[in-house]
């Protein structure tokens, strides 16, 4: 029989292992002030894309600049366009954390067509002017690992700029310049 303390440890270990495979932090919803959405479609595992964008809004730094931007976004999102949550899967701000959009296993409304298929990554700002960090690189890469460890992503998945699968200049030419770098890109 195992006692409540060898029971607390087993789970203590089983959970720090959990973070160690899929290390990256995610600020959820609610530490951002986010909305609930309105409905959710499932989103299956082992997707073939990845997808990456530009709000084309401003940059931020900070976690309470960066939490104003991303109310901004979901506001758009849900209020002007009549979707039921923000559109991205995640998002990445310039102070290089990662905050939860629709999260894993949502169904984004990033890439018409492509939506079933994908998760969409979004970083905050206009890359055609803005600049990538490295801790905003690393965080997307990290994520990006991160999917693949949890089985949202294949492992083999194909990474896209927005541009590649609709007509938009999205993601910006900094980040379409970063990204054809990464191994996962294909033209």
């Amino acid at each position: 029989m195992v006692s409540k303390a060898g029971f607390a440890l087993v789970l203590a270990v089983l959970v720090c292992g959990q973070y160690a495979v899929q290390g990256v932090y995610i600020v959820s919803k609610a530490e951002w002030g986010g909305r609930a959405p309105t409905y959710r479609v499932a989103l299956g595992n082992y997707l073939d894309y990845a997808i990456i964008h530009h709000t084309a809004g401003n940059y931020c730094e900070t976690r309470a600049a960066c939490a104003q931007q991303l109310r901004n976004v979901q506001s758009y999102h849900m209020d002007e366009l009549g979707w039921p949550d923000i559109g991205y899967n995640f998002l990445i701000g310039g102070d290089g954390a990662v905050y939860e959009g629709r999260g894993w296993n949502s169904m984004g409304a990033h890439a018409a067509e492509w939506n079933p298929y994908s998760i969409g990554i979004s970083f905050l700002g206009n890359y055609n002017w803005d600049t990538l960090e490295p801790n905003m690189i690393a965080a997307a890469q990290g994520l990006l690992n991160d999917a693949v460890s949890r089985g949202q992503l294949a492992s083999g998945y194909i990474l896209y700029g927005h541009r590649q699968v609709s007509a938009t200049e999205c993601p910006g030419t900094h980040i379409w310049n970063e990204i054809r770098s990464w191994s996962h890109w294909r033209a």
